[in-house]
């Protein structure tokens, strides 16, 4: 049995084939977790989400951004964007099954291999998150996705702000932080206030921001959080972070970290394809 974390596919579902060949991937005997985004500016949006749900229970999928973005304007919330490669799920005769696959997917999963743990989101924490805390608001989110008001979900998901968490927000507002800080975040301040224009490299951060896993004090140090969205910032690998976007459907490669469990921790390898797509870079 082996265990993948893949990053960001954005519906090149040619460079997820050609990678699930590498590494001669079982549905029987492995498991995939994929970091988010799955869809858009790719090309096979509509095959990535076919490809992924005919793997059954062996992949355990993330929502991002963009597959957010999807669901929003399948319902109606959001119009499509100028560079959106979403009309293949949209118009497609399975639509309804991929669109229910999608909702019902995570905002965040943790994962214990050998005395450690392992959180996985799309894009970040807030450095005042701990994982458990972290691991109970993405399930708020999640029941909203799967409820029956979750076209009221949708109306009042978008917007920057609250830029910071508090405990003490309710309704619309609060689920609005815990959606952009697990899947747009990138930089904040050291006192957990987002920004979210920036999307270049983590050293050109505009003064008073750094990366959300470099402010000092972070509550999920001690736990590996595996995430993508940040094209730019590429492969890191670190005890406390694992950044799994190499920029596929810019370009780049798409990743698979292979993890190899052990009596203490895990071992891990990466495995990468070249992907086709010519892009330009961006979000």
């Amino acid at each position: 049995m082996s265990l993948y974390l893949i990053g960001d596919l954005q519906g090149c579902d040619a460079a997820l084939q050609a990678l699930l060949e590498k590494i001669s991937f079982s549905p029987s005997r492995d498991t995939l977790y994929v970091l988010g985004d799955l869809v858009n500016r790719g090309p096979a949006s509509d095959a990535v989400l076919r490809r992924l749900m005919g793997h059954g229970a062996a992949a355990r999928c993330l929502l991002g951004n963009h597959d957010l973005h999807l669901l929003a304007t399948a319902r109606g919330a959001r119009k499509p964007g100028r560079k959106d490669t979403l009309q293949c799920v949209l118009d497609a005769p399975d639509r309804h099954a991929m669109l229910e696959w999608l909702r019902h997917q995570n905002m965040a999963l943790r994962e214990r291999w050998g005395g450690q743990d392992l959180l996985m989101v799309h894009a970040g924490v807030l450095p005042g998150w701990d994982l458990e805390q972290t691991l109970r608001l993405a399930r708020e989110v999640e029941a909203a996705l799967r409820s029956d008001q979750v076209d009221d979900f949708f109306a009042t998901m978008y917007g920057n702000g609250p830029d910071a968490w508090d405990d003490a927000l309710q309704g619309p507002e609060r689920l609005r932080v815990i959606v952009n800080a697990l899947t747009r975040m990138r930089l904040c301040t050291p006192d957990g206030h987002m920004e979210f224009a920036f999307s270049g490299k983590a050293e050109a951060a505009p003064k008073g921001y750094l990366p959300w896993f470099e402010v000092p004090g972070r509550r999920t140090a001690g736990v590996t959080v595996a995430f993508g969205h940040w094209s730019t910032l590429g492969w890191l690998d670190r005890n406390d972070v694992l950044s799994l976007d190499t920029g596929c459907v810019w370009g780049g490669c798409l990743s698979a970290l292979r993890i190899t469990p052990r009596t203490s921790g895990w071992d891990s390898a990466l495995i990468q394809v070249q992907c086709a797509q010519a892009q330009k870079p961006g979000d």
